[in-house]
């Protein structure tokens, strides 16, 4: 649970920071609403690098790392419905919500079936000149 937690507060971050701008006024240069941008998404690096290593197979977790790319893009979705309707205040055409629920419906098989059994071994370092005797 702390893993979708800290993936969860990392999106809200990454989506003010993308999508802020839009909604600030024009007189800016395009370099200070980058600047700004970058200084919002940093949280959202602190956030998600420990989520990930928390949730990791191979550091104990119960994730995959495509599984965790695929929760972090489905919370992302969810992060952004709020924040388009409730900031930008624009509703996602009918489209726009069937898309989402595909996204969603694929996260939704993606997670389906996580048995110990079935989850990845950590990878094997490969041979190469240097580490062959």
């Amino acid at each position: 649970m702390n893993t979708i937690l800290l993936l969860l507060a990392s999106n809200v971050f990454m989506t003010v920071a993308w999508y802020w701008h839009l909604k600030a006024p024009s007189s800016l240069p395009l370099i200070a609403f980058i600047g700004i941008s970058w200084l919002i998404a940093l949280p959202e690096y602190c956030l998600a690098v420990p989520a990930n290593r928390i949730g990791h197979v191979s550091l104990g977790g119960p994730f995959t790392a495509p599984q965790l790319k695929l929760i972090q893009e489905g919370l992302s979705l969810l992060v952004f419905l709020v924040f388009s309707l409730v900031v930008l205040k624009e509703s996602p055409r009918w489209q726009d919500y069937v898309g989402m629920a595909l996204i969603m419906a694929g996260l939704g098989v993606a997670l389906s079936g996580r048995h110990e059994s079935h989850q990845a071994k950590p990878l094997q370092p490969v041979a190469t000149s240097e580490n062959v005797p």
